[in-house]
């Protein structure tokens, strides 16, 4: 997937759309809130580096592809 010049929340969204997941399955499947996810995806938090590398995994992205390109 092409993740660049996206916000951080732009890219966890386009991602979680790709799989056609609702903001519940992907935060139940990453044992996180439904809340918290959906402030990660309007650039109001930034997820803990634990719970980076289970967003990228999930994802089957890198950390530094969701999080560290712009």
């Amino acid at each position: 997937m092409f993740l660049i010049h996206m916000s951080i929340g732009t890219k966890l969204r386009a991602l979680r759309e790709q799989k056609q997941k609702t903001q519940q399955q992907v935060a139940d499947d990453l044992n996180i809130t439904k809340s918290a996810l959906a402030m990660y995806e309007r650039n109001r938090r930034v997820p803990r580096d634990e719970v980076k590398v289970r967003i990228a995994t999930y994802y089957g992205e890198s950390v530094q592809s969701i999080f560290f390109s712009s």
